[in-house]
């Protein structure tokens, strides 16, 4: 099944719903005609039982090259903290979606893009992939959450570097210093996202979703309460159909088979 947007592609693979920015004239530069469209297709993709990991990636030579300069040069302070807004509400969204989202990273990433990758649950990058927080070249600072999240993944002392000297990496340094997780070639850059979905696809989705909660939660608290939801959360896994045919499916030493559906069902 393929949704089309003005700017995306959304097509179905099995369990994977893939996301596609297709505004190549523009290196798929955010507009804000494309974060509602974006929003639009999380929701999609969040709303539908039947899909258990999305996949976002860029059509062309650029994942996204950052946010849209021609219309954002004439902004104002109201309009500017408005867009900032958009921004930052839907990569939130993207953030605390229930399932798990790849960025597939291909060509630039480059201010708003890598703020949008940043959000994503994993990142995998082509070879040709280029990554830089560029905002200051222009006379502004990260708009869309880089500079909570790049200090998150890299560390402070590295996100202050590039952030402050809006330098641009290649895709090597981008996996030394833990920006990405894996690093492929450009024509094997889509099927690896897909394939790397269909992995976690094939664990227990109710388990994804609670560890993905217990990761986002715990980090935004202290060690103490996040341990506590932790608990909190393994203990509902005891409530699933997925905790009983895991173990049961492990102790007959077969492969378990998995259905969120039973207990999405069981819950209504």
């Amino acid at each position: 099944m393929v949704i089309l947007f003005n700017n995306l592609i959304c097509e179905k693979h099995d369990n994977i719903y893939v996301i596609k920015i297709n505004r190549e004239k523009y290196l798929n530069s955010l507009s804000e005609e494309v974060l509602k469209e974006l929003e639009m297709a999380v929701d999609i993709l969040n709303d539908d039982e039947e899909v258990y990991v999305g996949v976002i990636i860029g059509q062309g030579k650029a994942f996204v090259a950052g946010a849209d300069i021609d219309a954002m040069k004439d902004m104002n302070f109201e309009q500017a903290r408005r867009f900032s807004k958009l921004g930052t509400e839907l990569f939130r969204k993207i953030e605390n979606c229930d399932k798990p989202i790849i960025a597939g990273i291909n060509g630039f990433c480059l201010g708003g893009g890598l703020e949008l990758a940043m959000s994503c649950d994993l990142r995998i990058a082509s070879t040709k992939a280029k990554f830089g927080q560029v905002e200051t070249n222009l006379g502004i600072l990260p708009g869309f959450g880089g500079t909570q999240r790049l200090p998150r993944i890299v560390g402070i002392g590295k996100a202050k570097e590039l952030i402050y000297t809006a330098d641009i990496i290649k895709a090597d340094e981008a996996l030394n210093i833990k920006l990405v997780n894996k690093v492929v070639e450009p024509e094997n850059l889509l099927q690896e996202c897909i394939d790397l979905g269909k992995k976690i696809s094939s664990k227990g989705q109710l388990a994804i979703r609670y560890a993905k909660c217990a990761v986002n939660k715990g980090y935004e608290i202290d060690l103490d309460n996040a341990i506590n939801l932790e608990s909190y959360l393994f203990g509902l896994c005891f409530a699933s159909y997925d905790q009983k045919e895991g173990m049961s499916a492990f102790l007959e030493k077969r492969d378990a088979k998995f259905d969120i559906q039973k207990d999405i069902s069981n819950n209504k």
